[in-house]
């Protein structure tokens, strides 16, 4: 099935479907954010992730290690999300003309930091200078089930890991001047990616993603690639620090504002109604099911509610 089929609305999601027309048969596009080839008995995983600074991370929020450790985490939680086991990362780094050589070492060690928490190796990479600081990471890693986003099932029950919001709740801080909830700010400079998480999962999951851009986005685009619809029920959802704070600054639950957030970099993940739930060494919350409506229902106290997740240009 072609890489169009299978992704998800938003205006981000339509630049990649002309990028795919484009390369035509000159890519082999899966619709997931990682891509697979088989190397001599192996089943090698690839992904890449972008940061840039003053799109995903301000210096003055951040420090050099944390703007390191973020990158790298988020790129590693793709892995995740794919039952992969990572053996390295690539590190192509960006540097302002003014940044000091601590600064770019202090980068660059977060990264390291964040590959040695999931027993990898920073691999090489490249340096530049550029206009703002900017972090590409490409991870190299190992499946021997992997679990795309496109193979969920009518019936299968969706479940969330960890907590959502605290993230958001830590941007949203900084964008209104103040100073974040401490574990919120936590949340947003040292996510955690799930690898160990993703690999228990990958057993028996039919569909798997990280979410990156948010629940009420991301389950959009899990739902399009196995061609289902999905109901979630937010009355349970998992929230996160910080996050009843800043939801009622703007007027909204805290269920529907975590579901909202983007960079929680926590699995959503499909597993048959008969699977009996895995033990991980994170929270793991069931927050619906798939179903064989096409369309994405969200409900809290079992009333209807419109959300919209986090979408690059809009």
């Amino acid at each position: 099935m072609s890489g169009h089929q299978l992704l998800g609305p938003g205006p981000e999601f339509d630049r990649i479907r002309a990028i795919l027309a484009a390369l035509g048969e000159r890519g082999a596009p899966s619709g997931d954010d990682v891509a697979l080839l088989a190397i001599g008995g192996h089943l090698l995983a690839f992904s890449t992730d972008l940061s840039v600074e003053g799109v995903h991370f301000r210096t003055e929020w951040l420090s050099h290690e944390e703007i390191g450790w973020r990158a790298a985490a988020a790129a590693l939680s793709d892995l995740a999300a794919e039952g992969a086991t990572p053996h390295g990362v690539l590190v192509a780094l960006g540097v302002p003309k003014s940044a000091s050589d601590q600064e770019s070492a202090a980068v660059m060690r977060g990264a390291g930091l964040a590959t040695e928490e999931v027993g990898a190796k920073i691999l090489g990479g490249d340096l530049s200078r550029a206009p703002v600081w900017t972090v590409a990471v490409t991870v190299i890693g190992e499946t021997g089930r992997p679990v795309a986003r496109a193979g969920g099932r009518p019936g299968d029950i969706l479940y969330v890991t960890g907590e959502l919001g605290g993230a958001k709740a830590a941007l949203d801080a900084w964008l209104g001047g103040r100073t974040p909830d401490d574990e919120a700010r936590q949340r947003f400079a040292h996510p955690v990616p799930r690898i160990a998480a993703g690999r228990v999962l990958a057993r028996s999951a039919t569909a798997m993603l990280d979410l990156s851009d948010g629940l009420a986005a991301d389950i959009e685009h899990l739902a399009a690639a196995s061609h289902c619809g999905a109901e979630l029920q937010l009355d349970g959802l998992p929230v996160g620090p910080g996050v009843a704070a800043e939801a009622a600054r703007v007027g909204k639950t805290p269920e529907g504002y975590a579901a909202e957030g983007g960079e929680d970099y926590e699995l959503l993940v499909a597993l048959p109604p008969d699977a009996s739930r895995p033990l991980l060494d994170v929270k793991l919350t069931p927050v619906g099911r798939l179903t064989d409506s096409g369309l994405v229902r969200f409900t809290h106290h079992a009333l209807p509610v419109t959300l919209s997740g986090f979408q690059h240009f809009r």
